[in-house]
């Protein structure tokens, strides 16, 4: 099961299968206060005179694409967040995990509902993710973290897998043995690891993009191979990206045409034989056989990736149809 969905969570969530994956994992927007917004661009080979010199002395131009954007502005954002939440909880498998990615803006009031809406006892941790980048105010402590939260279904019986756990190095390995300075240390709750850089291959030109690493971790720990992890505040994709890389199937919904067009794009850079998508605008259900629990016996299998005249062809969903937020576009 691997699909990328165009369209408005709170309609596309309902119509999804019960219990059909094993982890949601969600970064919604901050409520900044701002419309997220970053340009993107893209260098042409050409021979034509007075055209940009690069390296090797090649000439170029630039094209400026689409530019992703999305307004960060809520006036009551536990209302707007904790009903799709609930939503998602469904989609899950009775051992399934929930992580809400989130910063010092929102996290405390969202922990708050989640603790009435699940129970205290199914709040696992508050992972803080730590990076050292970027401006630094002068009038209070610069913020450099986000909060995520991990919540489960049944605090008995989920899924958290030591042994895939990446492990990293010591701060002072001269002060433990060769052999555990090799292996290296079990990861606590806070993770350093820096931003998307701005020029790195990683970026893909989408506002808020979080890094591929800390998704990794959190897929490889908390599913097994064959498992489906679902996000419904897809953005560029790295949620699709990190789990077909391992092996993991995939939903991905965002209301944002730019967004999908840049997670599909992203995701086809991959071998077909590895992963592969469905752009949906009007129905998700044909996507889906069942609404019984996923087969995790092997890897999912891979679907053929959309060409991108046909990802052009996508469009909105009708106002007039509030009730099927998507057909399928076939390849």
């Amino acid at each position: 099961m691997r699909s990328i969905i165009l369209g408005e969570n709170s309609r596309a969530l309902p119509t999804l299968p019960s219990g059909f994956a094993r982890l949601a994992y969600v970064d919604p927007p901050f409520n900044t206060g701002r419309v997220q917004k970053r340009a993107r661009i893209r260098a042409v080979a050409t021979e034509e005179k007075g055209a940009r010199v690069g390296f090797g002395g090649r000439h170029y131009q630039v094209e400026q694409l689409a530019s992703a954007s999305f307004e960060d502005r809520f006036d009551d954002f536990t209302a707007f967040l904790l009903p799709r939440l609930e939503a998602a909880l469904r989609c899950l498998t009775p051992d399934g995990s929930l992580f809400v990615h989130l910063d010092a803006r929102e996290v405390h009031y969202v922990k708050v509902e989640l603790d009435r809406l699940l129970g205290r006892d199914h709040f696992m941790n508050e992972i803080i993710w730590a990076y050292d980048y970027g401006a630094r105010t002068k009038s209070r402590w610069p913020a450099k973290h986000d909060s995520i939260l991990w919540y489960v279904l049944d605090p008995e019986k989920y899924v958290f897998d030591f042994e895939a756990m990446d492990r990293i190095p010591y701060m002072a390995p001269g002060l433990v043995t060769r052999e555990k300075a090799e292996r290296g240390k079990t990861p606590t709750d806070v993770w350093w690891h820096t931003i998307v850089p701005t020029n790195g291959r990683e970026k893909t030109g989408y506002p808020t993009q979080k890094p591929l690493g800390v998704i990794e971790r959190i897929i490889k720990v908390h599913t097994e191979p064959g498992d489906v992890v679902l996000d419904f505040f897809a953005g560029s994709g790295t949620t699709g990206e990190a789990a077909a890389k391992n092996g993991r199937g995939f939903v991905l919904i965002d209301e944002s045409r730019e967004a999908c067009q840049i997670s599909a794009e992203r995701l086809a850079r991959f071998e077909p034989a590895l992963v592969g998508f469905e752009v949906l605008t009007r129905s998700v259900a044909p996507l889906f056989a069942s609404s019984s629990a996923p087969d995790r016996s092997a890897v999912p299998e891979p679907a053929r990736s959309i060409p991108e005249r046909d990802l052009e062809t996508a469009t909105e969903p009708s106002s007039s149809q509030p009730s099927a937020p998507g057909t399928a576009l076939k390849p």
